[in-house]
């Protein structure tokens, strides 16, 4: 079950680096990534008001 566990791993981190490439294309896009990374990490918000948050700043 642990090798399975791994390999789950492996393909979402995976998935994770192309999708980035793919979607972070100049600084705004980097600055609303990192600032989301930062955010969900230290405080729980939940993933559809930094959506909406990265829409109002885009827009």
């Amino acid at each position: 079950m642990a090798g399975a566990t791994a390999a789950a791993a492996g393909a979402l981190s995976g998935a994770v680096v192309v999708l980035t490439r793919e979607a972070v294309t100049d600084w705004t896009t980097a600055a609303i990534a990192l600032v989301s990374l930062g955010l969900l990490w230290r405080f729980k918000i939940n993933e559809p008001y930094i959506v909406i948050a990265a829409g109002i700043l885009l827009h």
